[in-house]
């Protein structure tokens, strides 16, 4: 089975894929290769574009900026002064914070983990469109100040996603892996190209 690489941003998320001696960046639905973190509610459940196309007409039942809620406490400081700033709902449940939005007629309570899931599967969906085949396997990055708490939860939101969550690691981190995996495929195929030279002389 394939393993992908999630870049979990906080206004939006990418998937992609080592293939042909290079990270592919995939596309989504739309065409894009970058998916908006928004999740909302309606009748169904939307996530990405439309998700984020409708969050002016309904502002209240439209999540984001989920990361800043991911593996905290209600009464962090933090999640205290950007709910001064959303327009969705959020309540204390047992110390922790939930969204309180409205669904198919009926107010729920969904908790950062599983908002987070759902752009994961979108993450996954995208990526099994684009290689055909089912995707169990993922490394995530996540901001850098992430603490092992927030690690957890999205370990967790991984769990729920379908996914086995074999790493992760911060952005930062990321881009200096890719850097020196295109740097050795680069020396590799360079060194390869020398020596087949060498032996047609």
């Amino acid at each position: 089975m394939s393993a992908v690489g999630i870049d979990l941003g906080t206004s939006y998320s990418c998937v992609g894929v080592w293939q042909n001696d290079k990270v592919e960046i995939i596309a989504n639905d739309q065409g894009n290769r970058t998916t908006p973190s928004y999740v909302a509610f309606t009748d169904t459940i939307l996530i990405g574009e439309a998700a984020k196309n409708q969050a002016v007409m309904n502002p209240h039942n439209t999540v984001f900026s989920v990361h800043r809620l991911i593996g905290r406490n209600f009464n962090d400081q933090d999640v205290q002064s950007d709910m001064k700033h959303w327009p969705f709902k959020v309540i204390n449940k047992n110390g922790k914070p939930v969204i309180n939005v409205e669904y198919k007629g009926k107010r729920k309570d969904f908790t950062p983990e599983e908002i987070l899931s759902m752009i994961l599967v979108k993450m996954k969906e995208t990526a099994e469109a684009f290689l055909g085949t089912q995707v169990r396997n993922a490394v995530i990055t996540v901001p850098t100040y992430f603490n092992n708490s927030q690690r957890q939860a999205i370990k967790d939101a991984g769990l729920i996603a379908s996914l086995d969550v074999l790493r992760i690691i911060t952005g930062p981190t990321a881009v200096a892996i890719t850097y020196s995996l295109n740097q050795l495929v680069a020396f590799l195929l360079n060194t390869m190209d020398r020596m087949r030279k060498l032996l047609e002389n």
